[in-house]
């Protein structure tokens, strides 16, 4: 196996700009909560617009799951085009598509207007047969036939019979686009403050307030006229719990993994790859000055749900080194994707005055950008095309029933089997180095790590969102829920939500053995 030299993100490697904390009350048009790509964008669009906008981070930009993507951009949806046309028709399956369209369109608008460097290209994007050395399928009529729909909604699609790389039957898609993310959100995020405008990072919401609406953080009051949550998990703001949990009963969590490393240029053409696997392998390339920079990802799961994460990188290296055998992994992440039980995400009104957009699966970067278009309309009470097909309350769970029924039977399972089943440990000194476990202590399931310098950290491993036991992912480093996805750091703070409050610390971290 090769020695990983680095264990974050390759965008995070980017210098970023460094935004002040929330520091006054103030008043803005809208108040947009989270600094990814869907906040960014719609702050940015509201400023060009005459709005004044305010972005609220609890952390830096992009740190969260914008920064953990592979950074495709794509049109072609996860779920298969055929798919989409029997859940809602040729119509809105063709506007689903064209929503990813735009929204590459806008991006390469804004690069070129505001003249940002970030390696945006235009490249075909290839859905391919799967391609395990050891699949038993070629899926060749249903590629062909996928294509031809394709075609037949107005979509530049060609069945091929191989692929460079793979060698595999695919369709090719035109014109889908590769970009560095954090090299344009830096941009981007520098041209929203000033003439009423302001970016704030370290900076974290802790409550809605109705009337007057506005967004308490750190004691003080951003008041508007529109909040926009821009979070991956949807806070539940002023939505109410009842309505919040529904939501958030329709989004299923699962953990992508990446790997990625240097090759000599022209190996692998510029070009996007996934295959028709579920879940699916990926690949694009990063350009460099001398290099091409390959990144491949996949062995997708529910987050929490796997227990040697490990595993997931071993097998992308060992899949990877059998098409590019001289490859170096020097880099690993993994991120989160959320799913929804039709295929689409949720954008839209979730309450009176507040906006969420989330359920993005495999298409972040392009429902991101369209999701802030989509805010962008709202705040300006503008008529947006999308806005009843990604609608929040859609009524489109009557086709995609089993999925719902499927995604949410684990939380029943996890809830009572995680209480019922034996402790990893039950002593601090049962966890070792670099480690973390489930440990009961005085009665309590205690979510116990130890750091490589031996310090302690003893947190209740009860999640705080509907209170299953979190889980210890050693590949990330971080406490994962299997119920609803929630994601802790190793001192209890919230990764990724649901989850909008810590883990209870049991004890403060120690340098005890």
């Amino acid at each position: 196996m090769t020695v990983l030299h680095e264990t974050k993100p390759l965008w995070l490697e980017e210098d970023r700009p460094h935004f002040g904390r929330v520091h006054k009350d103030a008043v803005y048009d809208a108040v947009v909560v989270g600094g990814g790509i869907t906040g960014l964008t719609a702050a940015y669009l509201l400023k060009q617009a005459g709005q004044k906008v305010a972005v609220v981070e609890k952390g830096r930009i992009a740190d969260a799951e914008t920064g953990h993507t592979s950074a495709h951009l794509t049109q072609v949806t996860d779920t298969r085009l055929a798919e989409l046309v029997d859940r809602f028709g040729e119509e809105k399956a063709r506007l689903a598509w064209e929503g990813g369209a735009a929204a590459i369109n806008l991006l390469e608008s804004i690069i070129g207007r505001e003249q940002i460097r970030c390696h945006f290209q235009r490249v075909p994007g290839f859905l391919t047969s799967p391609i395990t050395l050891d699949a038993t399928t070629d899926d060749v009529e249903s590629l062909e036939q996928e294509a031809e729909l394709a075609r037949n909604l107005g979509f530049d699609a060609l069945f091929v019979s191989a692929t460079p790389v793979f060698n595999r039957p695919a369709i090719r898609f035109a014109n889908q686009a590769v970009f560095h993310p954090l090299m344009y959100l830096a941009e981007l995020a520098k041209r929203i403050p000033g003439d009423g405008c302001d970016l704030f990072e370290e900076s974290e919401m802790s409550e809605v307030i109705d009337e007057p609406l506005a967004a308490e953080v750190d004691g003080f009051r951003l008041q508007c006229r529109k909040l926009i949550i821009a979070t991956h998990v949807p806070l539940m703001g002023k939505a109410g719990l009842v309505s919040a949990t529904l939501m958030q009963s329709k989004i299923a969590g699962y953990s992508s993994y990446v790997i990625g490393g240097e090759i000599e240029k022209g190996v692998v053409p510029h070009a996007e790859f996934w295959d028709t696997q579920d879940p699916y392998y990926y690949l694009r390339v990063e350009p460099r000055e001398q290099t091409d920079y390959v990144i491949f990802g996949g062995q997708d799961h529910k987050t929490g749900q796997e227990t040697d994460t490990e595993s997931c990188y071993a097998q992308l290296e060992t899949v990877l080194k059998a098409y590019l055998p001289g490859i170096e992994i020097d880099h690993r992440w993994s991120g989160q994707v959320l799913e929804t039980p039709d295929g689409l995400p949720y954008i839209g009104e979730e309450a009176e005055n507040q906006f969420i957009a989330t359920g993005f699966a495999g298409n972040g970067m392009t429902f991101g950008t369209l999701a802030g278009m989509m805010a962008c309309d709202y705040v300006l009470g503008r008529d947006n095309p999308w806005s009843d097909l990604f609608s929040t309350d859609r009524r489109a769970l009557r086709k995609g029933l089993w999925n719902y029924l499927k995604e949410n039977f684990s939380f029943p399972k996890h809830l009572l089997g995680d209480y019922l089943s034996a402790p990893d440990g039950d002593s601090l000194e049962s966890v070792p180095r670099g480690e973390g476990k489930i440990v009961k202590m005085d009665g309590h399931r205690c979510a116990v790590h130890r750091d490589a310098d031996g310090r302690v950290t003893v947190l209740s491993a009860v999640c705080t969102h509907m209170g299953c036991l979190v889980r210890w992912n050693k590949a990330a480093e971080t406490w994962d829920c299997p119920c609803h996805g929630s994601r802790f750091a190793t001192d209890g703070h919230v990764i990724a939500g649901p989850a909008e409050t810590p883990l209870e610390k049991k004890r403060p971290a120690s340098g005890e053995s």
